[in-house]
């Protein structure tokens, strides 16, 4: 549809993908030779500046190899391509989708199979784990994804998993790519707007922040993979994330696009403390 081609066009230049033409920037070619969507392409790219790439390519695999693959799927070239195909998501436009939690340990909602299509938790969902192969198969697809990065020249950083520094990291790269997917409770009660649809969802039923014991506040912000339109309204695979980076990484412009909303007024609150806190003078030492 000539709307989801339109949106799908804006989202990539919010991703840094389009120069002013309309043709792709060199961000974008480099974007074009992962075989991934867009946002999860963009997240492994800015991997690279935050030193985290061995996470964020292991992220990359389990999100692509283990998540709502294609029927008969079982090669990590058909994962690949079933995944970097628009017509693969009907559901979303040809450049949104994926994304994640606060990196202590990944996704809360475990293998990404927190409810069905229709938005009611599946069968499956009460063991919350991929199988063997599912995981054998996204080391495959693991080992392609690092092997077009070598190929291509980009910089490849060893792991440093279990570090604040490097669970911050991680967050700095997922929010590179997925800031287009963002939600905010606006009650405390786990009625999730989204900013840029204002839709409101709420997290599935398996989700670890709803599991977790003792019961917990439910994160005021959350990143998502994935948004399932039913009678439910499902985020499958949530990542809470502070404001204050996103406001630092996503690009200014499309900050001040979002449509009115208590969550925008926030983060442009957010936005001008930055700018202050930027302009003003070094205290003398």
């Amino acid at each position: 549809a000539p709307e989801s081609l339109m949106q799908a066009l804006e989202d990539l230049d919010y991703l840094a993908a389009l120069d002013d033409d309309g043709n792709l920037s060199e961000v974008g070619i480099i974007m074009s030779e992962f075989p991934l969507d867009p946002q999860l392409a963009k997240a492994l790219i800015a991997s690279c500046e935050f030193d985290c790439v061995e996470e964020m390519v292991s992220l990359a695999a389990m999100l692509t190899g283990t998540m709502g693959w294609p029927s008969g799927a079982s090669t990590a070239r058909e994962v690949l391509g079933a995944h970097s195909d628009p017509s693969a998501h009907p559901q979303h436009p040809p450049a949104s989708c994926p994304c994640p939690r606060t990196w202590r340990r990944p996704w809360p909602c475990a293998g990404g199979r927190c409810c069905t299509p229709t938005g009611t938790t599946s069968p499956s969902s009460t063991s919350s784990m991929p199988s063997s192969s599912a995981l054998r198969l996204a080391g495959t697809v693991r080992a392609e994804l690092l092997e077009v990065m070598r190929r291509i020249e980009l910089p490849v950083s060893p792991p440093a998993f279990g570090s604040d520094a490097n669970a911050l990291n991680i967050q700095r790269a997922l929010i590179s790519g997925y800031f287009l997917k963002v939600a905010r409770d606006i009650d405390g009660s786990g009625n999730y707007v989204m900013l840029t649809h204002k839709h409101v969802a709420h997290l599935a039923p398996a989700c670890g922040y709803l599991l977790r014991a003792p019961p917990r506040r439910l994160p005021p912000w959350v990143l998502y993979h994935e948004f399932t339109i039913s009678q439910d309204n499902c985020l499958r695979v949530v990542s809470e994330i502070q404001p204050q980076m996103l406001v630092e990484l996503a690009p200014q412009y499309y900050l001040s696009n979002l449509p009115p909303s208590e969550g925008r007024d926030l983060l442009m609150e957010l936005r001008e403390k930055v700018v202050a806190a930027e302009g003003a003078p070094a205290e003398p030492e």
